[in-house]
């Protein structure tokens, strides 16, 4: 309720700093001299306040807000001088204020009492309605208390009263702007629609914003006296325009805050590219830094619309938002972008304009297998009876397994799953699909059988499908990606959080190739017999491991003939391992894994057992562009120094600031670019089939603030108050 009042706040640094305006002399004969002052050092005594229409016009508005927010200036725990009224001692009482408080002021420079509205508002008519008795001369007849009433006068058109609606105007213009955030902040956090289908005054439904604006007035007095159909029609403040200002508003401030936190920093970018429901192509950009607490920090700066994904048009799209955000290349330490295949190379070209990275490379076998897959997903996901059929198949297999004692019950055991659709570019998720259908198979096999009885569109492609599947090779190919997929999904969780850092990550990366390269050695037996027992349970023909192999579709004399197990050995099980460690290898290359290996040596594992000296000193070479000749010089003794007292104490990063400079560096290196790919998980729940219509910036302010929602709660509503009266001429005056 406080916000919805004038109250006097303490003032911050950033307004000391800020406010500075001009005062011109109090004479209007003399000429105007410009004198500068803070606003938080405006006189409170009436008494000693120059005359509003000496302040300079660009600031009067600034001035008249910040006297409304201090209120009368009404001391009461004063020794009130006495002075002569006639034949009589007489004096200020403070009982006076009783029934005028909004407006009578006590000064006690001139032993008077003024009138705050008047003073404010109170158009400049010579001696008419009293002059400026109120306003600077001040009434100090203590014996005639009836004056006051005088002054407020009967008439609504008196000039007291005229400029007491003036003030009064402001503290609802207030109110009701206050009432308007209100609704965007809790739109913005829930990430709901703001418009409806039919907003017109006798609408059942006027849509989220204004619903909910009316609930609020409907719970809160001083809300519903000015807001709604007790607003001015032409200034509610409820209008789309307004609606989107103020959610802009939301926007820059919770940026502003971003980039306040990265300050002076030094930082890389993630960025990605997707499509959204429109078939628009958005960039996302985020800056990965260390705070001023010591924390990795992962925030999102930006979306934009990219009418071309060429790597220059990116390129371009990237230093706009680095210009309007007033960011500098030159503090650029990295680069994270996505090399899915939706992406269609387009990032890769822009890594290379930056870098000359490779692309990677494919696996015909394995895209085979996921294209079956998704075939599968595909033929249940858009039927909801032959969806509802597979549970049933599976809950009878269940109840049917249960009776054999063939598995356990209990609590949490035995769940009702489904095939689970997989994500173009989230391999956790495919390994979660081919789990699904190892543990669903007799179930899905079952249903592809009644698929192809029925005289459906789709009883040709269930009939292909249902011989592929009960083949020895698609069982082959789906055990060995759900074994190496099992491998990757914990190093693939890992990785996907804001705060991993490079060091635990090349930890993980080394543990995930020490277990492929095991599985290589020695993992074969064991996939070839559990893969032939899965052949067995389902009744899927077994192939004799020493005949030849003749793939489909070739002549037999074109090729080399090999064996049955030669083949599924060597050219699947052993290549497709070989593939996975050559891609760590050709992005884990020389020149990477040196500058990592320095990296780790600011391990504080084992007690810094890593420390390197010279291989920390070669990290700094490594980057001439923040480490000077001296300080190149001067880091070996600081490193010495380091090591003895390992920075346990606070504020240590102030005396070894070469070395936390080094572990800042450490700690940016982008791991992944998992806090990209929430952002477009983000704009598929805001940018939905009902708001395709989105505008791009609309869509970047909401999904900034949806995302960053943690930055935006603490975003006060003065400075968004603020930023919505600058962003063009208001008809309402802020307070």
């Amino acid at each position: 309720m406080k916000r919805y009042f004038k109250t006097t706040p303490t003032p911050t640094p950033q307004e000391e700093s800020s406010s500075k305006v001009q005062i011109q002399s109090d004479s209007h004969e003399l000429p105007k001299v410009q004198i500068e002052m803070n606003l938080p050092d405006l006189p409170s005594d009436p008494g000693l306040r120059p005359h509003i229409t000496t302040y300079h016009p660009n600031i009067r508005e600034r001035v008249r807000r910040k006297y409304l927010l201090k209120g009368p200036c009404q001391p009461r725990n004063l020794e009130f001088p006495k002075t002569y009224k006639g034949d009589q001692l007489r004096r200020f009482s403070p009982s006076w204020y009783s029934g005028n408080a909004n407006w009578l002021e006590y000064s006690e420079n001139k032993d008077a009492v003024f009138c705050l509205c008047c003073y404010l508002f109170k158009v400049d008519l010579g001696d008419q309605g009293g002059g400026d008795a109120f306003i600077t001369e001040g009434y100090s007849n203590w014996k005639n208390k009836e004056r006051l009433t005088y002054h407020v006068g009967k008439d609504s058109n008196s000039f007291h009263n005229r400029a007491w609606e003036k003030c009064q105007a402001f503290n609802d213009y207030r109110i009701r702007l206050v009432a308007s955030i209100d609704c965007v902040r809790f739109l913005l956090k829930q990430g709901l629609a703001f418009r409806g289908h039919d907003e017109s005054e006798f609408s059942s439904n006027q849509g989220n914003f204004l619903e909910l604006l009316s609930f609020l007035a409907s719970q809160n007095e001083v809300a519903r006296t000015v807001v709604l159909g007790n607003a001015p029609k032409n200034l509610k403040l409820t209008a789309p325009s307004i609606q989107k200002d103020i959610v802009n508003a939301c926007s820059i401030e919770t940026t502003n805050a971003i980039i306040r936190e990265l300050g002076d920093e030094l930082f890389p970018i993630l960025v990605d590219e997707s499509r959204d429901i429109s078939c628009s192509e958005q960039m996302a950009v985020v800056l990965r830094y260390v705070d001023s607490r010591g924390y990795v920090m992962e925030r999102v700066i930006g979306i934009k619309h990219v009418k071309s994904t060429t790597a220059i048009s990116l390129k371009e799209s990237i230093d706009d938002l680095f210009a309007t955000h007033g960011l500098s290349i030159d503090r650029l330490r990295g680069q994270g972008y996505d090399g899915a295949s939706n992406m269609q190379g387009e990032f890769n070209g822009l890594k290379a304009f930056i870098l000359r990275e490779n692309q990677s490379r494919k696996c015909p076998y394995m895209a085979g297998l996921f294209d079956l897959v998704t075939m599968v997903v595909n033929i249940f996901g858009g039927s909801p009876k032959r969806r509802d059929f597979l549970l049933d198949k599976q809950y009878e297999k269940v109840i049917e397994a249960l009776s054999n004692n063939e598995i356990e019950s209990g609590q949490g055991l035995n769940q009702e799953r489904t095939l689970v659709r997989a994500s173009d570019t989230r391999w956790g998720s495919h390994y979660g699909t081919l789990m699904s259908l190892v543990t669903l198979f007799s179930s899905v096999i079952d249903v592809l059988g009644f698929v192809v009885e029925e005289s459906t569109d789709r009883n040709g492609e269930a009939s292909n499908l249902l011989l592929i599947l009960q083949s020895f090779s698609f069982v082959f190919n789906l055990h060995l990606m759900t074994l190496i997929l099992g491998i990757t999904n914990d190093l693939s969780q890992a990785l996907q959080r804001k705060d991993q850092d490079i060091v635990n990550a090349m930890r993980l990366v080394k543990l995930y190739k020490d277990r492929l390269q095991e599985t290589r050695d020695d993992g074969w037996a064991h996939l070839l017999e559990e893969v032939i027992s899965f052949c067995s349970k389902y009744e899927i023909e077994i192939p004799s491991m020493s005949n030849v192999y003749v793939p489909y579709g070739r002549p037999r004399r074109r090729i080399e003939q090999v064996t049955i197990e030669y083949h599924y050995k060597v050219e699947r099980f052993n290549s497709i391992i070989d593939r996975h460690m050559q891609e760590l290898n050709n992005r884990f290359n020389e020149a990477n894994t040196e500058l990592l290996l320095c990296v780790a040596c600011l391990s504080p594992s084992e007690l810094f057992a890593a420390f390197d000296k010279e291989k920390l000193v070669r990290l700094a070479e490594l980057n001439p562009s923040d480490f000077s000749f001296l300080e190149l010089s001067a880091l070996p003794n600081q490193l010495e120094n380091y090591i003895r007292d390992k920075m346990v104490a606070t504020k240590r990063h102030v005396v070894f600031f070469l070395v936390y400079r080094l572990v800042t560096l450490a700690l940016i290196l982008p791991v992944a670019t998992a806090s990209v790919e929430r952002v477009f998980s983000a704009m598929k729940m805001e940018k939905n089939r009902l708001r395709r219509k989105m505008g791009d910036q609309w869509l970047n302010d909401i999904l900034v603030i949806f995302i960053e929602r943690d930055i935006f709660c603490d975003i006060s509503y003065d400075a968004i108050m603020d930023r919505f009266q600058k962003m063009k001429n208001r008809r309402g005056l802020l307070i």
